[in-house]
Order: structure tokens, then C-alpha cells, then sequence
């Protein structure tokens, strides 16, 4: 496989889109931002909650922070919708804080892909809720989501 590329590459299809999904997932839930921003183009633009930024070493550095204080990261995204060459997702994350108050983060993003594969936009909104932690429902080791662990709509989230 080519450093050129990311696959699946645009346009997508249902499957290539849902492959597309899980490999950020994936990604995510490994917490290591600097394998994370190799996913996105090197001028990407964000914009997460109240924060507008561009490029990997900026993705890099807003994952160093995000992960410094979302302790226990457990990541779930779910396809919403797809085009040829955007992505629409739902998620839900549960994290704790340093007082150890659990938090679960729900939200949706916006992505839009270039023709080799990497992300060049994404767009997030996100809101926390504070729940207990006996309320958590994601409990797999530290890395990938299992294959056998539930989704979004499988858990009613």
C-alpha cells in the first residue's frame, strides 16, 4: 500500500464508507495522535466544539491535550450518511476526569476526503453528559473497539 494514499478511497460506497468508519474508530481508540493525524491531509481544517484549527501538527497537538485530559477514551462511530467523496457520522465516547467523573460525549462530524484518501475536512459538534460510572457501557481493553462488542444503535445510544 502506498504512504500516498488512505483507503478506501472516494467515491464511496456503503461499504468502503462503513470501512472508512471503523479504520477512524480504530484510530482513535489507540489514543496516539500522531498515527491519528496521518489521516488527514497535511493543511487539514477542523473545527471541534469551540476550536478552529489547520494542519497535523495541529491535530497533533489538540489530540495531546484532548487525550491529557479524557481519561479511560473509549470511541464508538457509527456511517450516518455518505457521498462520493464526504462521510457523515454519529458517535459517542465515554471518558472520565481526573476526579474520576465519568462523562459520556455524544456528537456527529462532517468529513469531506481527498481523491487519495485523506480527510482535508472535519467538522465536529459535541456535547457531555455526565453519567455514573456503574451507567458506562463501553468496557473493552485499551486499543480497538472488539468485533463483537455492540454499536451505537445496538446499545439504543
Amino acid at each position: 500500500m502506498s504512504t500516498n494514499t488512505k483507503p478506501p478511497l472516494p467515491p464511496f460506497n456503503r461499504e468502503s464508507a462503513i470501512q472508512k468508519v471503523r479504520a477512524a474508530e480504530n484510530a482513535w481508540n489507540s489514543r496516539n495522535p500522531e498515527a491519528v493525524s496521518m489521516a488527514y491531509t497535511e493543511d487539514s481544517k477542523w473545527r471541534n466544539r469551540s476550536e478552529i484549527f489547520q494542519g497535523r501538527a495541529a491535530i497533533v497537538d489538540f489530540l495531546t491535550r484532548k487525550w491529557a485530559v479524557e481519561n479511560g477514551y473509549r470511541l464508538i462511530k457509527e456511517l450516518w450518511a455518505f457521498s462520493d467523496d464526504r462521510i457523515a457520522v454519529r458517535f459517542a465516547y465515554e471518558w472520565h476526569d481526573i476526579e474520576g467523573q465519568w462523562f459520556r460525549s455524544y456528537g456527529n462530524e462532517n468529513w469531506e476526503f481527498d481523491a487519495n484518501g485523506f480527510m482535508k475536512v472535519r467538522h465536529a459538534s459535541i456535547n457531555d453528559i455526565p453519567i455514573k460510572e456503574s451507567k458506562r457501557l463501553f468496557h473493552w481493553p485499551h486499543g480497538p473497539r472488539p468485533n463483537d462488542h455492540p454499536g451505537l444503535s445496538d446499545l439504543g445510544l
